[in-house]
């Protein structure tokens, strides 16, 4: 039998997915299970949404569509985009594809090359790491501990730079929910300054779910003269409750965005004629859903921090942004529960799962393993018994 291309051993099924899968699989045996392990946002769009589907479907002209996206897709987003702030972009500038973690892969396929450096902060989305270890690029990872609220310094930042072709950066952030401040942002874009060679991809599709008023900000905001080499991600899926849709943006300067076209045009052609509809009508259309899913979103916070900060010894900052808690739960290892020893991220997670039905993800998935991520987008009526569990098992180690 053939062999499979030697990329194949480097790449990993989500660690993400495998949590969710086990707990689906023990739900389906009877077992009472609360999951905060996948990131979706568990709530549906407008339905207006709906209709501008329907309509597109009564219309549907079963042709190949643009391999950058519809005008009246790219004009809504840049008039998203014009929300954040980001103002001066063009069709040119903008570019559709599956969904941001489509928009990622092939900016690693149209930046990098085999053996040039990306660099990124600790925790990190998976796939960031995926991505690198699939085509060959070196990576030099952040260490940004909860001592440091998960936050990267400019200091770091300045002595990680010489010799990176990438920077990518995410904020909000997934997996530890923190959201940079405007004067933060503004320090980190000063350095980018002085390292003229370096692209910039800031995965920021959390950007509109920030809460106690701290704001989105960008590095372009900050520092105009980086918009010629700053690459906004953004999508559909987690502002809108569209994650099925696999609706992705890029928006940068035009020579990327027509390099994110041309992979297009040999990888999916273009997104669905009725998924465009959709998305059109999601980006400019009424806002009211994501702005009350937003408000929803700050209130499980308040409760997840408040309950996790009542348990000795765990470490959590408060997040400000996305739906996720990462705490800090080293304090556990070494300790056993039920007999059981627990002596990292995944011994504590596979305990937890099993004796009290609560599904999170071990940090080591993210990058650093003396934590584990809470997504609390579970319907409200599950929230307050799953921490109540969490703080159970904490209390019942010996």
């Amino acid at each position: 039998m053939p062999n499979l291309a030697a990329r194949m051993s480097r790449a990993k099924p989500s660690a993400i997915m495998l949590v969710a899968e086990k707990a689906k699989q023990l739900k389906a045996a009877g077992r009472d299970i609360i999951s905060f392990s996948i990131g979706v946002p568990n709530f549906l769009p407008g339905p207006h949404v709906y209709e501008a589907a329907r309509k597109a479907l009564e219309h549907d002209s079963g042709q190949y569509g643009s391999n950058r996206g519809p005008d009246a897709l790219l004009d809504a987003f840049l008039h998203h985009l014009e929300g954040s702030g980001l103002t001066g972009y063009t069709r040119r500038n903008v570019a559709t594809g599956i969904g941001a973690k489509h928009m990622l892969y092939n900016l690693g396929e149209a930046l990098l090359d085999a053996g040039d450096l990306i660099v990124f902060p600790t925790p990190y989305w998976t796939t960031y790491l995926d991505i690198a270890e699939i085509l060959e690029a070196r990576v030099r990872t952040l260490p940004c501990p909860a001592s440091q609220n998960y936050k990267l310094t400019p200091a770091q930042l300045d002595a990680a730079l010489p010799g990176a072709k990438v920077f990518l950066f995410n904020n909000p952030s997934n997996p530890t929910g923190m959201v940079y401040s405007k004067d933060e942002i503004a320090a980190l874009a000063d350095v980018l300054v002085r390292h003229p060679d370096v692209w910039v991809i800031c995965d920021d599709i959390y950007n509109r779910m920030v809460f106690d008023g701290v704001g989105y900000h960008n590095f372009v905001n900050a520092r105009p003269e980086l918009r010629e080499r700053v690459i906004q991600v953004d999508s559909l899926s987690k502002t809108y409750g569209m994650p099925g849709w696999r609706v992705g943006f890029v928006a940068g300067p035009e020579v990327v965005a027509q390099a994110m076209v041309t992979l297009n045009s040999n990888h999916i052609t273009s997104i669905p004629e009725v998924v465009n509809a959709a998305a059109t009508a999601a980006l400019g259309g009424p806002q009211d859903v994501p702005e009350q899913k937003n408000a929803e979103f700050a209130a499980k916070r308040d409760q997840v921090h408040a309950a996790l900060s009542a348990i000795p010894g765990v470490v959590c900052p408060r997040p400000q942004g996305a739906f996720y808690a990462f705490p800090d739960v080293s304090c556990a290892f070494g300790k056993s529960h039920g007999g059981r020893r627990i002596d990292n991220d995944v011994d504590f997670c596979n305990a937890l799962l099993e004796s009290k039905g609560v599904a999170c993800v071990p940090g080591s998935a993210f990058g650093e393993p003396r934590a584990l991520r809470i997504s609390y987008t579970c319907p409200t009526a599950q929230l307050a018994p799953g921490l109540a569990r969490i703080q159970e098992f904490f209390a019942e180690l010996v």
